[in-house]
């Protein structure tokens, strides 16, 4: 995706940056899209969340998930280390709090990739995340993208498939829907809500305030 458009796309660094939630049913292809919007988009980080799930081919610990053992995910709960954790499939996952508050207090937005349990809990704790839910253009695709995937045996690609009828409805609880029928033109929307939000009001009172001085105007 061309990178010219969000060139205008920029960041004040003395703002807090965004938690933006992008989230979906399994087979969704949110990891997808985000891998798009990120070498697209500047100032925009990705929170790497840690897993008990066994690593699936191609995948490298750190960059995709950061495989740890069940012990290690309960101590980090216990520390209230993390910002939301679920049990998804079978297996847990959670955010770290601290990487996610480190990057966003140095004035940089973060992209969660959450499944719809986590992005739940973390809409109820922060009503100010922007949140944006990716859905597949249809169930038939969606079963398709999982067999195609081939990571998961028979039993585990039909829990997927089970709990793709429960996730899907939780859509209406995001603030925006961005069907995946085609990859770059779902980035790009994706893309386009994240420069939408950064130019919200609220987020600019100071920098208008400095503009209302110039015209002698005081605060109210």
């Amino acid at each position: 995706m061309p990178n010219d458009y969000f060139a205008l796309c920029i960041l004040h660094f003395e703002l807090k940056g965004n938690l933006i939630i992008i989230s979906s049913p399994s087979g969704g292809g949110k990891g997808t899209l985000i891998k798009e919007v990120l070498e697209a988009l500047p100032d925009v980080g990705y929170s790497v969340s840690l897993t008990t799930r066994a690593p699936r081919f191609g995948e490298e610990d750190g960059k995709h998930y950061y495989f740890v053992s069940k012990l290690k995910f309960e101590e980090k709960i216990n520390s209230d280390g993390f910002l939301e954790y679920a049990e998804v499939h079978g297996n847990w996952y959670g955010t770290s709090r601290k990487q996610t508050e480190n990057m966003t207090n140095a004035g940089k937005d973060i992209i969660l990739e959450i499944d719809v349990q986590g992005a739940i809990q973390i809409m109820e704790k922060m009503p100010e995340a922007v949140s944006i839910f990716i859905m597949p253009p249809s169930y038939e695709v969606l079963k398709a993208r999982l067999t195609s995937r081939a990571t998961e045996d028979l039993d585990a690609l039909n829990l997927r498939l089970h709990n793709s009828y429960t996730e899907v409805m939780e859509y209406s609880r995001f603030e925006y829907v961005v069907i995946n029928d085609e990859v770059r033109l779902a980035a790009r929307k994706i893309s386009s809500i994240i420069c939408a939000e950064r130019n919200r009001r609220v987020r600019q009172t100071e920098s208008v305030q400095g503009i209302l001085d110039s015209f002698g105007v005081v605060k109210h």
